[in-house]
């Protein structure tokens, strides 16, 4: 298998930085760079807005979610993704109309000009920052500690996550994101091949769906239904859960700035469509190794049961296509939202030198990746339930973000960043044990997000005390 790998991973990594290459010839200028040309078809939006969405945690995070935790973990993610897809061809259409007619760069920037003051594109940048950071970070973790499983020795975690990372710079470093956006639809590919017959063989293996349902359900009927044996799928998890995901392409800048850069608004709606269609085809074989796990691996750890369903129990040249797609769906994921930040970064800056402002944000997608890195060495192996948190925290940008969108900018000054910033402070307290996670029977994200969002829709002068004439 280490041989495949090898040869495997070599012609893949060359194809990245091949078509880097190719893309840095093209560059001339900051929107090329940072906005690959602002015009992408409705073909690469589906692959490079799937590719990001559908990563690391898909592939390693949802089988062990549902062996661990039963069939919620389909409602988990295949719903939320139903109502992300309606929500992109709804908002979608009102942002785009908005965003481009100022000129977009970043949704950060974008706040600055609706709210009139710059606080409100920093709280956008740091809340994207403090919560993206750790989801990339995942990528890296899930990644390197896969690997460093599979072959024992070889190389510690760290080294497998420092080589992960100089992979994603360089390539991105070299071609911007259209590179990136070029390399999303391969990865994108490789992720849906490798999960189907994975998936297949499992279910396979288990003697067919009904069988394995039949099998589950004399061992631990709990697992088939919810909220499952360990409770964790109440109908506040599942809500929450919803409404984060929900607000994924306009609060996680990597998927804001695909919206933004699609040539037209149709092709935006065919992209949406074809999400949709793609989402059920990555979530479905997922499900197929998590019913493998819970019926042959129920008591191992996450990443034993991982490793033996997806690489000891397959054919060595298979399992090194499925590291390969573990790679590509978490480069495909990490890349995007580390340059994104660079981008959230640029739109920040005030400059009428171009070539400074892309070092500065070159230098700055630097510092990011290396945050990632480590912060990666310290992350947790809960990776679905992690990159659920990300989801939950940048969530709470939605309220100012709508505001921002469909309201009108006359009087709204400090006051909605102000309780914003406030909101994802009280979150973080919670994360860190610092105050309970609950309050009035809520989960804590929950009734932030519900204040925020009454507040974003009442008459600001009278929560505020400013004038809106």
């Amino acid at each position: 298998m280490l041989q495949s790998l090898i040869i495997v991973g070599c012609v893949y990594v060359a194809l990245l930085i091949g078509v880097s290459l190719w893309q840095r010839r093209i560059n001339e200028d900051s929107k090329d760079y940072l906005l690959a040309g602002g015009s992408l078809s409705s073909v690469l939006g589906l692959f490079t807005f799937a590719a990001t969405l559908f990563s690391t945690f898909t592939l390693l995070g949802m089988p062990d979610l549902f062996r661990v935790h039963g069939v919620g973990a389909w409602h988990f993610l295949a719903v939320s993704d139903m109502a992300l897809i309606f929500g992109v061809i709804w908002i979608g259409y009102h942002f785009r109309r908005v965003a481009l007619r100022q000129g977009y760069w970043g949704m950060a920037g974008f706040m600055n000009r609706q709210y009139g003051n710059r606080l409100a594109g920093a709280v956008a940048f740091f809340g994207a920052f403090i919560f993206l950071i750790p989801y990339v970070a995942i990528q890296i973790k899930g990644v390197s500690d896969f690997v460093a499983l599979a072959f024992p020795g070889l190389m510690p975690v760290w080294g497998w996550s420092v080589l992960l990372v100089a992979i994603m710079l360089l390539y991105s470093e070299l071609g911007g994101l259209k590179a990136i956006i070029y390399n999303d639809a391969i990865q994108g590919l490789i992720l849906l091949v490798v999960i189907w017959i994975v998936g297949l063989s499992c279910l396979e293996s288990v003697g067919g769906l009904e069988a394995g349902y039949t099998t589950l359900e004399a061992r631990e009927p709990a697992l088939l239904s919810v909220p499952g044996p360990n409770g964790l799928f109440t109908p506040q998890f599942l809500i929450g859960s919803a409404v984060a995901i929900l607000m994924i392409p306009f609060t996680q800048p990597q998927v804001s700035i695909r919206l933004a850069i699609m040539e037209t608004d149709r092709a935006m709606y065919r992209m949406a469509v074809g999400v949709g269609v793609f989402a059920i085809f990555v979530i479905l074989p997922t499900a197929f190794i998590g019913l493998y796990g819970s019926i042959r691996y129920p008591d191992l750890t996450a990443f034993e049961f991982l490793s033996r369903a997806l690489v000891v129990d397959q054919p060595p040249t298979l399992a090194a296509f499925v590291l390969i797609g573990l790679l590509a769906a978490a480069i495909s994921t990490a890349d995007s939202q580390i340059f994104a930040l660079g981008t959230e970064l640029r739109s920040l800056l005030r400059s009428e030198d171009d070539r400074q402002l892309l070092r500065v944000t070159k230098v700055g997608i630097v510092v990011f990746a290396v945050t990632a890195l480590g912060f990666s060495l310290v992350a947790g192996d809960q990776l679905a339930l992690l990159a659920r948190t990300s989801f939950a925290g940048t969530s709470l940008l939605a309220p100012m973000i709508f505001a921002g969108i469909f309201g009108e900018r006359r009087g709204r000054g400090y006051f909605l960043p102000s309780m914003t910033l406030g909101g994802v402070l009280v979150f973080l307290a919670s994360l860190l044990g610092l105050i309970p996670d609950t309050c009035l029977g809520l989960r804590l994200d929950l009734f932030i997000l519900m204040v925020l969002g009454t507040l974003a829709v009442l008459p600001i002068g009278a929560v505020s005390g400013e004038s809106t004439a």
